[in-house]
């Protein structure tokens, strides 16, 4: 099957501001195909393995009700206001060589709805570790502002994120909306 013939997976990313307008960011626990990636003879993960919340849409799943579910499965967040979704779902696709490989070879890439969120619990609440649902997606996180973010996500991920901090950037400016 021919990568254009392949779908993209229905997906949710979250943008979830502290008070004080940065962005929530996971470091990425890397997965086999990453290690796989790596030039011959590399030891560290890749350079680029932070990223904000996402995940599929579950069969009968609302995209809210997706981004709601994903954020506590990864961070365990539950104490946040949705302020804003993309007007348009984005699309970015897989380089050629994790075509097959990544999103369970089923995809060509995904087809994403963001969700702008504030956080309004306390940091005691934010749990990255197991016990959410799945394996854990990462191993630390941080606040970032939000002009740091293109430069740590994965580069064929870096369209869509600059896309969405553009259309999200009043929520970093006016912190507290």
């Amino acid at each position: 099957m021919t990568r254009t013939a392949l779908p993209y997976r229905p997906c949710v990313g979250i943008v979830l501001f502290d008070a004080n307008g940065r962005v929530w960011i996971g470091r990425r626990i890397p997965k086999a195909h990453d290690r796989h990636a790596l030039p011959d003879g590399a030891t560290e993960a890749p350079p680029h393995v932070w990223q904000m919340p996402q995940g599929g849409i579950d069969a009968g799943e609302s995209p809210e009700e997706a981004a709601l579910r994903e954020l506590a499965e990864e961070t365990g967040v539950t104490s946040v206001r949705i302020l804003a979704e993309t007007r348009d779902w984005l699309t970015y696709d897989l380089p050629p060589h994790l075509v097959g490989i990544a999103l369970r070879g089923q995809y060509r890439g995904q087809k994403q709805k963001w969700f702008a969120m504030r956080f309004l619990g306390d940091e005691s609440e934010i749990d990255i570790g197991p016990g959410h649902g799945e394996e854990p997606e990462f191993d630390a996180w941080r606040w970032a502002r939000p002009d740091e973010l293109p430069a740590l996500i994965v580069p064929f991920k870096r369209r869509v994120y600059e896309q969405v901090l553009r259309e999200f950037a009043p929520f970093a400016e006016q912190p507290q909306a």
